[in-house]
C-alpha cells in the first residue's frame, strides 16, 4: 500500500513535466505551425463551442469578401482578416471549406493530433485558427507549444471537480490560457468571477456583457425566429434562442471588433446562421418543437429549459416541456446528478430519464441519482419515467407531444458517438433519431 501510494505521488509530480515535455515535442516536430497563424483560444464553463463557431464564420466571411476586394459591397476599413480560418472544438474540425466531426471523445485534441492539425491549417493557407481550449487540455499541457494571439473568456460554472480535484485547480487551469496570451484578452464582464481573468496584463481587452462592458447588448428581444439585440446602433436580428446566445454573439463580436471588423460588416454574418449543430438546435417548429441541446450542466439545463418555456410564450403555444436527459458516467461530476433531476423536476412537464455515455457505470445508477433530485424540488411528484434505451425514450418522447408542445432532448448535441463500457464507442447520433423517428 505504501509503494503504490509513493509510486502514485511520484506519478503525479513528474506529469506536468511529462505533459509539457510532449506538447513541445510535437509543436518542433510539426516546425511550430502556430507561429504563422493568429491562434484565437476560447475557453470557459459553457458557451465556447457556439462561441467558437461564431467567430470562426465572422472570420471566414469577411476574410472571402475581403480577398474579393470588397466587404458586403465597401472598401474594408482598416485591415480586417485576410486567408483562410481554421476552427476545432467539440462541434468537429474545419480547415477552410473542409470540416468533419470531432469523434475523439475530447473537446481539444492531444498534443501530437493538435500540432498535426495546425500544421494541416498552416499549408492550406489558414491565417486564423479558433481554439475552443478545454481546462482538462491544459491539465495536460496540450496549450504549450501552440502561439495564442486572443484568448476569449464566456463565463464560469463548477465542472469536472474529480478530474481537477477543487474548483479552485479548475479556474487556476482556464487562467493559463490568458497566461500564456498577452496580445488580446476578450472577457464577459458580466461573470460574478470576472476579475480572475480580467486582471492579466495584455496588449488590448476587451469587456463585453448584457448589463456592463466596452460592448453592451440592448433592446433584447424574444422573436418568433429567434433573438434580436442592438449594439451601437447597429441591430442584429438572429435566429438563435436566448439571453445566452446573445452573450455568446457578442463574444464573437468583440473578437471581430479587436481584428479591425466593423458591426455593418458582422450583421449579415450572424443573420445568415439558421443554427448551431447541436446546441438549442430546433430539428421541428411545428405542430410540436423538438430541440437537441448540449447542456450537460446545471447551469445550462437552467437555460435551456428557462429559454424554451419563454420561447413558447413568443410562439403562441401553451403547450407542455417534454424532457429527456440522462448524465454521463465514468466518475464525471456525480454531484450534478441529482441537481438535474431537481431542476427537470422544476420546469419540465414530463420527464423520461435515458442513457446517455455510460462508461463503465451501471446506466441504472446513473439515472436513479439524477431521480433521487426530484424531491427536492417545490414540484415532488413530476410525470416520469426510465426508459434506458435512448432510442426508445426519444420516440416516447415524441409520440406523447400533441401540438403546442417542445421536445427537448440534453446531453448529447451534435455527438456522434455514445461512450459505453469496455472502453467501447457506439456511433450515435439525437439528431438523426429524432428524424427517423418523425418520418415514421
Amino acid at each position: 500500500m505504501f509503494q503504490e501510494g509513493l509510486l502514485d505521488k511520484i506519478l503525479s509530480f513528474f506529469a506536468p513535466v511529462y505533459h509539457a515535455t510532449l506538447a513541445y515535442v510535437g509543436a518542433f516536430l510539426y516546425g511550430f505551425p502556430s507561429r504563422s497563424m493568429k491562434v484565437i483560444g476560447v475557453t470557459g464553463t459553457k458557451g465556447k463551442s457556439t462561441t467558437v463557431y461564431l467567430i470562426s464564420k465572422i472570420l471566414e466571411h469577411i476574410s472571402e469578401n475581403v480577398e474579393g476586394g470588397l466587404v458586403e459591397g465597401r472598401p474594408p476599413q482598416g485591415r480586417p482578416p485576410q486567408g483562410g480560418v481554421a476552427a476545432i472544438g467539440s462541434l468537429g474540425f474545419k480547415i477552410k471549406d473542409k470540416e468533419w466531426p470531432n469523434t475523439l471523445k475530447m473537446t481539444m485534441p492531444g498534443r501530437f493530433k493538435l500540432q498535426k492539425f495546425l500544421a494541416e491549417a498552416k499549408r492550406a493557407g489558414c491565417k486564423y485558427v479558433v481554439l475552443e481550449v478545454t481546462s482538462e487540455g491544459i491539465k495536460q499541457k496540450r496549450h504549450l507549444g501552440v502561439r495564442l494571439d486572443c484568448a476569449v473568456f464566456t463565463n464560469l460554472h463548477k465542472e469536472h471537480l474529480e478530474s481537477h480535484g477543487s474548483f479552485e485547480n479548475y479556474y487556476k487551469a482556464k487562467q493559463e490560457l490568458f497566461k500564456k496570451t498577452s496580445n488580446i484578452h476578450v472577457i464577459s464582464a458580466d461573470d460574478p468571477r470576472v476579475d480572475l481573468f480580467g486582471n492579466f496584463p495584455a496588449k488590448r481587452k476587451i469587456f463585453y456583457g448584457l448589463e456592463k462592458g466596452d460592448l453592451v447588448a440592448g433592446k433584447i428581444q424574444s422573436t418568433k425566429k429567434g433573438t434580436s439585440f442592438e449594439l451601437y446602433g447597429t441591430r442584429f436580428d438572429t435566429h438563435l434562442v436566448g439571453e445566452f446566445n446573445v452573450m455568446n454573439c457578442l463574444a464573437a463580436l468583440a473578437v471581430g471588433a479587436m481584428y479591425k471588423i466593423d458591426l455593418p460588416a458582422m450583421k449579415p454574418v450572424l443573420e445568415s446562421i439558421k443554427f448551431i449543430p447541436g446546441r438549442m438546435e430546433f430539428v421541428q417548429r411545428e405542430p410540436f418543437g423538438v430541440v437537441v441541446d448540449y447542456a450537460h450542466t446545471p447551469e445550462s439545463l437552467i437555460q435551456v429549459y428557462q429559454t424554451l418555456k419563454a420561447y413558447k410564450l413568443t410562439s403562441l403555444q401553451a403547450g407542455k416541456l417534454i424532457c429527456v436527459l440522462g448524465a454521463a458516467g465514468g466518475g464525471r461530476d456525480k454531484w450534478k446528478r441529482p441537481e438535474f433531476g431537481r431542476i427537470a423536476a422544476e420546469y419540465c412537464d414530463e420527464i423520461i430519464l435515458t442513457n446517455e455515455d455510460p462508461y463503465d457505470e451501471n446506466p441504472l445508477s446513473i439515472l436513479k441519482e439524477i431521480e433521487s433530485g426530484f424531491s427536492k424540488s417545490e414540484i415532488r411528484n413530476p410525470k416520469s419515467e426510465i426508459i434506458l434505451d435512448r432510442r426508445e425514450a426519444i420516440r416516447t418522447a415524441l409520440t406523447s407531444a400533441n401540438e403546442g408542445d417542445t421536445v427537448v432532448i440534453t446531453g448529447k448535441g451534435s455527438e456522434t458517438s455514445m461512450a459505453v463500457s469496455g472502453g467501447k464507442k457506439i456511433p450515435w447520433s439525437d439528431r438523426d433519431v429524432v428524424r427517423e423517428a418523425l418520418r415514421q
